[in-house]
């Protein structure tokens, strides 16, 4: 296995094959040399530093029913909530006295935050806080709105592909959600001009090894400037509530990849 890393440490790419031999016969020393691999690659790409973030969870609304959220619209045992623009200002005020210079606005794809509400939001911590990033991570959008944002401010957008296989996608959510399209706002997003992040849940129900190569190569040909990738876990209110978690050993593995494939140094 070893070649497989210091081949992808040095060229940052492997063919299908190869990845799926990582992939499927990592054992625990295996494990080990590739984390240390990406930890070395890590110190000297950004040094000994720990980027903190400002999360502000804006609403819990949401149109969608994917199946593995919690905030899904079918849960009807949630007690939802939406910020007003003054909370939100509040938090940013807060954190940027503690020193946060990022601020990232999350939610679900809420109908109540329009497309004028949140343009206001980030005109106006843009004007408050012009040495910050801010960024969002508010779903699907048209082009157009994306572009609205974009002009009032806004940095940088994270939108997870989640699986770039049609048919496992269609398993996560509900048909009237596209593949191409989620691809297709990701490809838009890089094209208006945001630092773009996209990633995936490690073991969600019906993942392949093969959707994971495919997931690897499509990342690799989006260059993303943020790639974020976590376990699954289950939630209690949706259909997946009894399914497996993700494994840490596998999240681990495919972080390390990652960081040999898309950091420079």
């Amino acid at each position: 296995m070893r070649q497989w890393i210091d081949k992808l440490r040095q060229e940052k790419t492997l063919q299908s094959e190869e990845f799926r031999q990582l992939l499927t016969k990592c054992d625990a020393e295996t494990l080990r040399h590739i984390n240390k691999q990406a930890q070395e690659v890590s110190l000297q790409h950004f040094g000994n530093k720990i980027y903190i973030r400002g999360l502000i969870e804006v609403s819990n609304y949401c149109r969608n029913n994917c199946f593995y959220c919690g905030i899904r619209k079918g849960n009807p045992h949630i007690k939802r909530y939406r910020l007003s623009m003054e909370s939100i200002l509040d938090c940013c005020k807060e954190g940027y006295a503690l020193g946060f210079r990022t601020f990232v606005l999350q939610g679900g794809e809420d109908p109540g935050l329009t497309d004028d509400r949140i343009e206001a939001i980030v005109v106006a911590i843009r004007e408050q806080y012009p040495d910050c990033a801010i960024t969002l991570s508010l779903g699907e959008k048209p082009y157009e709105t994306y572009q609205r944002f974009f002009q009032a401010g806004a940095n940088r957008y994270l939108l997870r592909h989640e699986t770039y296989n049609e048919i496992h996608y269609s398993q996560l959510h509900p048909a009237e959600m596209s593949c191409k399209h989620r691809i297709q706002c990701l490809r838009n997003l890089k094209e208006i001009g945001y630092q773009t992040g996209s990633g995936i849940m490690v073991g969600s129900p019906g993942q392949t090894v093969e959707h994971l190569i495919q997931d690897i190569l499509f990342i690799e040909k989006l260059r993303p400037e943020m790639i974020g990738i976590g376990p699954f876990l289950p939630h209690h209110d949706t259909p997946f509530a009894q399914f497996p978690n993700g494994t840490v050993e596998q999240t681990l593995l495919l972080l390390s990849i990652f960081r040999l494939m898309h950091l420079q140094h």
